[in-house]
């Protein structure tokens, strides 16, 4: 068997880190399977349903590294569900129903009252041929719904264990809109069958929809996939995530400048009992990921933790992970400037702030107190071209010729070259600053 999965976003709004942990389980399932990675708009929402939104998913998904081997829209395919809707009904399946939504909300409550549970009680079923009429004649529509048998469904899921979902508590799900449209599950049964999906892994949420789509899938003839239902994700107030909090959607944490792959190095073990590691590469990931390991209870969300996460992947990135985005800054060639820079940073466009120190331009800080030892610190620069050594052989004359030591021979000699009393490592720094500037700022110039 090939292994199939699918992340079916709707594209009405902007994916969010719940959306992306979807995306990612099924990427990394199917890949360290040698499967296929399925990306489907779920787009029969055509009144909220935009191209934008649909490329921005795109593009989310682009950026996390989820590349999809296949792609669908299902308001492409509303002929194949029209074609299942009349297998079903002819076969008495599907039914018609003409309540109001008004009228189900009264029998709801009303059993609700009587302490039963609110489950539809087929009254449409009973409906004669006059009844019926009478009320096309009112102007009414009817909304459609699948007959379930009242049997207990059952499947071996992959997060939760054996699970078991008796049809009989549940009422007949609306799979067609009085207005004619369609609502998820009978055109995600129909895409799964036809696009061969063998693994649906997808959020707890939807562990009762399961039931009734196992029974629509065996009623159209279909293979049922294996279902992994993890649990859902919350933010870190344990608050609910929602593509419409716009500070964790996806696009916003990409723009702040945070690397994907502390995302999903993140998200990968949330709701795990493995600790979170800093990961560089999706085939590490992937080799890393274990469906089985995923537990039951919800997992939360602190975009802070992506922050540190986001250092410490920094820290580990080798040069050659680096080149191109550095070249684009125009740093120093070579891997010497990366090694001395990047323990200081936490997002990669810190690098400019740090290049700013380099080229300037920069205003010395001279206290008053140290304004005679930054004076002697200029007699006593080493001259001509500095390198790495330089630092440690200026600073030990220094704490030869002025027995300062400790913060006080350091951090009047950094003030004065950078500005700051903290940053990379001076002995990198310096020679990258160069001579001329050195002296320069030693002199309290502020230049370029």
């Amino acid at each position: 068997m090939t292994v199939r999965t699918r992340f079916a976003p709707s594209p009405t709004g902007l994916l969010h880190v719940g959306n992306a942990r979807a995306a990612l389980f099924c990427y990394l399932f199917a890949k360290g399977q040698g499967g296929d990675f399925i990306l489907r708009m779920d787009d029969t929402d055509e009144a909220r349903s935009t191209p934008e939104f649909a490329e921005a998913i795109k593009t989310d998904l682009a950026w996390l590294g989820l590349d999809f081997d296949e792609t669908f829209k299902q308001s492409e395919r509303f002929d194949k569900y029209e074609a299942a809707f009349a297998d079903l009904q002819a076969r008495g399946l599907v039914y018609a129903c003409y309540e109001t939504p008004d009228e189900l909300e009264r029998k709801r409550k009303r059993q609700l009252a009587r302490g039963m549970p609110p489950v539809y009680d087929r009254a449409a079923l009973a409906l004669s041929a006059d009844d019926i009429a009478a009320f096309e004649a009112e102007g009414r529509t009817p909304h459609y719904r699948f007959k379930l048998s009242g049997e207990a469904i059952v499947w071996d899921d992959m997060v939760r264990g054996s699970q078991k979902i008796e049809t009989a508590s549940l009422s007949d799900p609306v799979i067609r809109r009085a207005d004619g449209t369609w609502l998820y599950t009978l055109p995600s049964v129909v895409d799964d069958i036809d696009a061969k999906i063998s693994h649906v892994i997808r959020g707890e949420d939807h562990v009762t929809n399961s039931g009734a789509q196992i029974e629509i899938i065996e009623a159209l003839g279909g293979d049922v996939p294996v279902f992994a239902h993890f649990s859902l994700m919350l933010a870190a107030d344990g608050g609910a995530l929602s593509k419409r909090l716009g500070s964790l959607s996806l696009g916003e944490l990409r723009d702040s400048g945070i690397e994907p792959m502390s995302l999903n190095s993140l998200i990968a073990r949330l709701g795990t009992a493995d600790p979170v590691e800093p990961v560089q590469d999706m085939p590490t990931l992937i080799a890393g990921f274990d469906m089985t390991r995923l537990g039951r209870a919800p997992a939360r969300f602190d975009a802070e933790d992506v922050t540190r996460l986001n250092a410490r992947i920094l820290h580990d990135m080798p040069y050659q992970a680096a080149a191109a985005r550095l070249a684009e800054m125009n740093a120093p060639e070579g891997a010497a400037f990366w090694d001395s820079v990047k323990g200081n940073l936490t997002l990669f466009k810190d690098v400019a702030d740090i290049l700013h120190l380099i080229k300037g331009p920069v205003t010395p800080v001279i206290e008053a107190d140290d304004a005679d030892y930054v004076s002697a610190a200029l007699a006593a620069l080493p001259q001509g071209e500095l390198t790495v050594e330089s630092w440690s052989e200026w600073t030990q004359r220094l704490k030869e010729s002025t027995g300062r030591k400790g913060r006080a021979l350091f951090m009047p000699l950094r003030q004065a070259l950078t500005g700051q009393a903290h940053g990379p490592e001076m002995q990198h720094l310096l020679p990258l600053i160069g001579y001329d500037k050195a002296v320069a700022r030693l002199q309290g110039k502020t230049e370029g």
